[in-house]
């Protein structure tokens, strides 16, 4: 059984007893907060393994909370919005979240979500297999210390999941890759969610590498198909 502790944020109670049935029945322990502030000292007091984060909240909302969470952790979070829309998802994933599901959810489907980013945590703070120096023109890429340089002298802060997407396309430059291929190679094969987060990442991927999609440096889109990465070898 796992001993992993699992928070969950939401102010609607009946939601909160949802969730916390599946997780507790996967083996999660559960803490529950029904409001930001509750939240964020819950964070602290309890050192959750995830947390699934309402983004509709009493007090502090769902991105405030995150923002304050990122200041001093890379705990694994999974956003719950009640809007599919992209503008949530970009500010979410912008913020620093892990993943997103849309109300109404299943909550089978977030548990298992919970499982799969939890599997992947510890993976994604070892270096790939492949440990070479990835030297591009205005690009440095070091899995070993999970580093990006641009242009020489700008260290460029990515989250652990776009380093992990950036390494898997920079590896292999030129190679066209499909948002399922990606989801595959950076997500795992266990992700249950849409494939257009991928396209979210490559947003605030761009952003941090200051690439402009019309007319870009690093990553390019293969229109209908998917990325590739177009950095010159330095």
């Amino acid at each position: 059984m796992s001993t992993q502790r699992v928070l969950v944020v939401d102010d609607e109670p009946k939601i909160r007893m949802t969730v916390r049935g599946y997780l507790e029945a996967d083996g999660f322990n559960v803490v529950e907060a029904g409001d930001g502030p509750t939240a964020l000292r819950a964070v602290t007091r309890d050192r959750p393994d995830l947390v699934v984060l309402d983004v509709m909240l009493p007090g502090l909302d769902g991105f405030q909370v995150l923002r304050r969470i990122r200041e001093t952790s890379r705990i694994p979070v999974i956003l719950l919005t009640a809007r599919d829309e992209e503008v949530d998802r970009l500010i979410g994933f912008t913020t620093g979240s892990d993943d997103y599901v849309t109300k109404p959810f299943s909550p089978r489907e977030l548990a298992l979500r919970v499982q799969a980013i939890l599997r992947r945590t510890d993976s994604r703070s070892e270096p790939p297999h492949d440990s070479q120096v990835l030297r591009f023109d205005g690009l440095r890429v070091d899995p070993g210390t999970r580093t990006v340089v641009l242009d020489a002298d700008r260290a460029v802060e990515l989250s652990a999941l776009d380093f992990n997407l950036l390494f898997a396309m920079a590896r292999v430059p030129g190679r066209v890759f499909t948002r399922r291929g990606l989801l595959a190679q950076v997500w795992g094969e266990d992700f249950f969610g849409d494939e257009r987060v991928v396209d979210v990442h490559i947003r605030t991927l761009r952003r941090a590498l200051g690439d402009d999609a019309s007319a870009p440096r690093f990553v390019g889109t293969v229109r209908t198909i998917g990325y590739r990465f177009i950095g010159q070898p330095a």
